[in-house]
C-alpha cells in the first residue's frame, strides 16, 4: 500500500497556460456513481471547512447536494439535447443547481428533473465552437494571454490577458464568434508543477519527481496515470522509497496533460489517495461550482471548488485543452497529483499560478480522458 511520504521539494517548475477545450471525449465514469454514502477522511473534511469556511454539517451538505447535482445533469442534457447550455451548483452548501438552456420553452424539463433553469442566449455548442477557434489559434496567441475558458454561467467564452489589445487582436484573427468572447484583465500565468504529488511521490530516470495521479489496471497490468509533462514513454520510474517501479507507457503532453506508468510486481495499486486516506470510489464528473480537493507532497490537501470545465492553457511547450479551472492552490511538486471531489477521482494537477500562501488557480486533467485513451479501468477497491 502506497503511503504518504516527505520528501525533497527540488524539481524544476516549467511552463505556462492550459486551455478549455469543446468538451471532451471522455469515458463513462468508473463503477460506482456518485454517492453521498461514502464519507470522506477527516483530513479532507477538516480542509473543506478550513478552505471554504464550511461547519462539518455543511460539508455533508453540501457533498450530498453535489452528488445529486452529477446524476440530475446527466437527465437533463439528455432532455433537453442542443438546448443545453452547461450547468453549475451554488450556495454555500450547494443547494441550487442550475441549468441554462438555449431554449426557454424547455424550462419545464429542466424544472421536472429537479434543476432551475436559467434562459440564456447561446447552447453549450455555440461557446465549445468558439473556444475551439481560439485553440486552432493558439500558436498565435501573444505571451499575455495564456488562458481561455467557456465559462457557463456568463454564457461567453472568456479570455485572459494582462494587455487586453492584444487578447481582442487574437480573437479577431482567430475567427471566433467575437460577440461570445469576453476578454478580461488578468495576470494570470499558469505554470506546470514539475515533481507534484498528488499522491505519493516517484521519480523519473531518477532525476525529476512527480505525483502519482490515480492506481489503474490494463488488464491484469497494474499502474498509475499522472500528469503527461512528467515522463515520455519508455522514461522509467521508481517510487517514493528511490525502489524500481515501472515504465511510462503512454504520454501526451503538450495538446493533453496525461500519462499512464505500468508497475512491476513489487507495488500493488490501492484506492486510496495519500494525506488523508481519502478512498476514490469512481470517476463522475463534478459540477461548475462544486468542492474539489487536491492531494499533494508538497502542500498536503487544499480545497476550493470548480470554476470552469474544458479551459484551454498555452504553457510554453505549447497548448493544453480540456482542463478543468479550479481556485485550489498547488505548488511546485504537486505536478500528477489527485484531485477528488467527495469519493470521486476528478483529475490530475497540471499547471497553474500562485501558491498556497497568497492563494492561486491551478489547473487539472480530466482523469476519465486518460481512461478512455490507453484502455484503463480505475481501482476503486
Amino acid at each position: 500500500m502506497l503511503h504518504r511520504r516527505t520528501v525533497l521539494a527540488g524539481c524544476a517548475l516549467a511552463v505556462t497556460a492550459l486551455a478549455t477545450v469543446a468538451t471532451p471525449a471522455m469515458a463513462e465514469p468508473n463503477n460506482s456513481p456518485a454517492s453521498s454514502a461514502v464519507k470522506p477522511p477527516p483530513a479532507m473534511m477538516e480542509a473543506m471547512q478550513r478552505d471554504l469556511g464550511l461547519t462539518p454539517a455543511q460539508v455533508d451538505a453540501r457533498l450530498a447536494n453535489e452528488a445529486k447535482a452529477m446524476s440530475t445533469d446527466a437527465k437533463v442534457r439528455a432532455a433537453i439535447g442542443d438546448a443545453y447550455a452547461g450547468s453549475w451548483v451554488s450556495g454555500t452548501t450547494s443547494e441550487s443547481f442550475i441549468v441554462a438552456t438555449s431554449d426557454a420553452s424547455k424550462a419545464g424539463a429542466v424544472l421536472a428533473a429537479g434543476a432551475q433553469p436559467k434562459i440564456v442566449s447561446r447552447n453549450l455548442a455555440a461557446l465549445d465552437s468558439a473556444e475551439a477557434a481560439l485553440d486552432r489559434a493558439a500558436a498565435n496567441a501573444p505571451a499575455s494571454t495564456p488562458v481561455w475558458y467557456v465559462d457557463v454561467r456568463s454564457n461567453s467564452v472568456v479570455v485572459l490577458s494582462s494587455n487586453t489589445a492584444e487578447a481582442e487582436a487574437f480573437v479577431a484573427a482567430s475567427g471566433a464568434d467575437k460577440s461570445a468572447v469576453r476578454v478580461e484583465q488578468s495576470a494570470e500565468q499558469p505554470q506546470t508543477f514539475y515533481n507534484l504529488q498528488g499522491g505519493d511521490a516517484y521519480y523519473i530516470n531518477s532525476s525529476a519527481r512527480c505525483s502519482i495521479g490515480f492506481p489503474v489496471r490494463r488488464g491484469s497490468t497494474p499502474g498509475f496515470v499522472s500528469a503527461g509533462h512528467c515522463g515520455r514513454a519508455g522514461n522509467t520510474t521508481t517510487g517514493y522509497n528511490r525502489v524500481a517501479q515501472g515504465t511510462f507507457q503512454g504520454s501526451s503532453f503538450p495538446g493533453n496533460d496525461y500519462s499512464w506508468v505500468s508497475v512491476n510486481s513489487n507495488w500493488t495499486p490501492t484506492n486510496i489517495v495519500s494525506y488523508g486516506n481519502a478512498r476514490v470510489s469512481g470517476s463522475s464528473v463534478a459540477a461548475v461550482g462544486s468542492s474539489i480537493c487536491r492531494a499533494g507532497s508538497t502542500t498536503g490537501w487544499h480545497c476550493g471548488t470548480v470554476q470552469q470545465l474544458n479551459a484551454s492553457v498555452r504553457y510554453s511547450q505549447g497548448t493544453v485543452s480540456g482542463l478543468t479551472r479550479t481556485n485550489v492552490c498547488a505548488e511546485p511538486g504537486d505536478s500528477g497529483g489527485s484531485f477528488i471531489s467527495g469519493s470521486q477521482a476528478q483529475g490530475m494537477t497540471s499547471g497553474g499560478s500562485g501558491n498556497c500562501s497568497s492563494g492561486g488557480t491551478t489547473y487539472f486533467q480530466p482523469v476519465n480522458e486518460a481512461l478512455s485513451v490507453y484502455g484503463l479501468t480505475l481501482v476503486t477497491s
